[in-house]
């Protein structure tokens, strides 16, 4: 059994916006990664745009950065619950963990999946307080609850012995004592190379790797990324690809082989235990497939992925105005962009209908969803799709349904409103506590589907204010009806351009999402009624012209701001039948039947 002392793998995890993308940055920066004079941007491994743009890391990011001639392999994962099945397969590629916590939030939802899926493996944890240079940090009060965390997570005496390490990745510095400020990343790099394990195997024996990640390229294809466990692998070499599903094994060549060094994959000649490579010209290979040797055919465990808990319909458009902006409009090029998603994304699932030019994709929350659909359309493609709904499971006979865990933080003076309206929605309240600055912390255990639309109304409900962090919990058994949207759409009446006259009627009867110039079509949903039930409205309709001039009747028309909604605000507005069209350059609402007649002939039907 080899011991690679020159070399550590670890993770980076955390709850969304706690910093990791960041100390990822310094420690790139404080390795001499980058050249003195280099110009490099904040967030640099945020390569996404969709993940500059919201802060967030969608996809794991392998990196690599040397300290004292120890190559430490990084590997920076997301935060957000959708994210989760990243998370839980590049854990099997590492050997230890840095828990980043944010010194004034503390723990949060995803911190406590991502560190339970460490601690299931036996990884062994840094806790990094991170942030601790804000003005309402509470660094002591926050390690007593990383601390309760992994007591409830039942983790194991060494875990729970772990170091802790105080840091502003920010401005750069990190301190093992809570009262030091600290001036650089050097402490963290200590703390890593004493308490994360080398990786150990025997580089003798016959090889196993086991596939992770994958990466695409339209010039390569399918790019397998994961940790040697045994043995060595080379340029040219034969290999034998066992399949995670338990299909037919395939000999196959290694013809590229990468290692990490900063942000670059270099190509190397070979490649040893403890590892993390990237293999790229191997044909079929999938996330989970181990790689062997010829002779020795023995695939390794893959870490159970959790299923999706959230559905929607994605289809062909067939609105009046299909195909004015896309590239990509065709049931084809809906069916392969699709299906080529789930080679990278192992949370996603993707099935055929009865009709060919819709199908169903299936995901781990609505975040999940809309990224996908965000990425479409900025690669031209043009399409819509419907309201998310949940994935029902049956158990011993009886209906169950996903769970959310969520956890607000509120002005005490809005905490009855959000305990209403959550509890409307059928959440039970599980926890209670005060943080600072008159701020309520509520935990509520509450059906996903009672979150469907309710982010913006919370956003309203709380002036701004308010914190909201959910994840998926259990399957429980159903919870019974909860209320649907109370009001109604305005639906435009006819095909043509809005004008200021036609919307200035029309506003009287709710909220507006378009303004004038915007063109429109019959059943297109231009607003929101301020009562049940849906408006037909004429939006088209101009001021009948005559030759008699009233007093103040030509005075100009006020109209109130249009509401603009973004994606997510769509896909959350959005009633059963209704669809969102999406394209390149638009983001509308529609009614499913187009045509009014036929819509109040369904209606009667029920």
């Amino acid at each position: 059994m080899q011991i690679r002392q020159d070399i550590r793998n670890i993770a980076i995890i955390a709850h969304v916006d706690h910093g990791k993308t960041s100390l990822v940055d310094q420690l790139l920066r404080q390795s001499g990664v980058f050249h003195e004079n280099q110009k490099v941007e904040d967030r640099v491994m945020d390569s996404n745009d969709i993940e500059r743009e919201r802060g967030i890391t969608i996809l794991s990011k392998n990196t690599a950065v040397s300290y004292k001639d120890i190559k430490v392999n990084i590997i920076d994962t997301p935060g957000h619950a959708d994210f989760g099945g990243e998370v839980e397969r590049v854990l099997k590629m590492v050997d230890g963990v840095l828990l980043l916590v944010d010194a004034f939030e503390g723990p949060m939802p995803q911190t406590r999946f991502v560190l339970s899926k460490a601690l299931e493996l036996g990884h062994p944890v840094i806790v990094v307080v991170n942030k601790i240079d804000r003005p309402d940090a509470r660094a002591e009060e926050v390690v007593d609850e990383v601390l309760e965390l992994l007591i409830d997570l039942d983790a194991g005496e060494e875990q729970l012995d772990c170091p802790f390490v105080f840091a502003s990745a920010r401005e750069g510095r990190t301190s093992l004592n809570i009262d030091e400020p600290g001036h650089d990343m050097i402490p963290l790099f200590e703390t890593i190379l004493e308490n994360i394990p080398a990786p150990k195997g025997d580089d003798q024996a016959p090889l196993q790797m086991l596939v992770s990640t994958i990466d695409y390229n339209d010039y390569v294809g399918r790019i397998a990324i994961g940790k040697i466990d045994r043995g060595k692998i080379k340029v040219g070499q034969e290999a034998l690809l066992c399949n995670n599903d338990g299909g037919e094994d395939i000999k196959v060549k290694i013809t590229n082989l990468y290692l990490f060094d900063g942000l670059e994959r270099v190509p190397a000649e070979h490649a040893q235990v403890g590892d993390i490579v990237a293999v790229s010209g191997v044909e079929g290979i999938n996330i989970g497939d181990t790689i062997c040797h010829v002779e020795r055919p023995e695939p390794l465990p893959f870490v159970k992925i959790s299923q999706p808990t959230m559905s929607m319909t994605f289809s062909v458009n067939t609105s009046p105005f299909a195909g004015q902006d896309g590239k990509y409009v065709t049931s084809r090029n809906l069916r392969d962009r699709l299906f080529k998603e789930v080679y990278t994304d192992v949370s996603l699932r993707v099935e055929e209908t009865d009709t060919p030019d819709a199908f169903v994709v299936s995901g781990r929350g609505e975040l999940h969803l809309s990224i996908l659909i965000e990425n479409m359309r900025r690669q031209g493609f043009e399409f819509q799709v419907s309201k998310p709904t949940v994935i029902y499971q049956t158990i011993n006979g009886k209906l169950h349904e996903p769970m959310e865990r969520v956890l607000v933080d509120v002005p005490d003076e809005y905490m009855g409103t959000v305990i209403e309206k959550l509890g409307r929605r059928k959440g039970e309240i599980l926890s209670m506590g005060e943080s600072k600055g008159g701020r309520i912390k509520i935990e509520f255990s509450i059906p996903a589907r009672g979150l469907f639309g309710y982010r913006s109304e919370f956003l309203t409900d709380t002036r701004g204010e308010g914190i909201l962090n959910s994840i998926f919990n259990e399957y429980e058994p159903y919870k019974g009806e909860i209320p649907t949207r109370q009001q109604g759409s305005l639906v435009a009446y006819e095909q043509g351009e809005a004008v200021t006259y036609g919307l200035y009627n029309a506003q009287e009867r709710g909220t507006l999402f378009i303004e004038p110039g915007t063109k429109v079509y019959g059943g297109m949903v231009i607003g929101q009624n301020h009562r049940q039930g849906d408006v037909d409205v004429n939006v088209c309709r101009k001021k009948h012209v005559t030759n008699i001039r009233a007093a103040g009747s030509d005075e100009a028309l006020r109209l109130t701001p249009a509401r603009k909604l973004s994606l997510e605000e769509a896909l959350e507005f959005i009633d059963d039948d209704e669809l969102v069209e999406v394209t390149p350059k638009d983001i509308r609402i529609r009614k499913k039947i187009l045509n009014i007649s036929q819509r109040k002939r369904q209606h009667k039907k029920g």
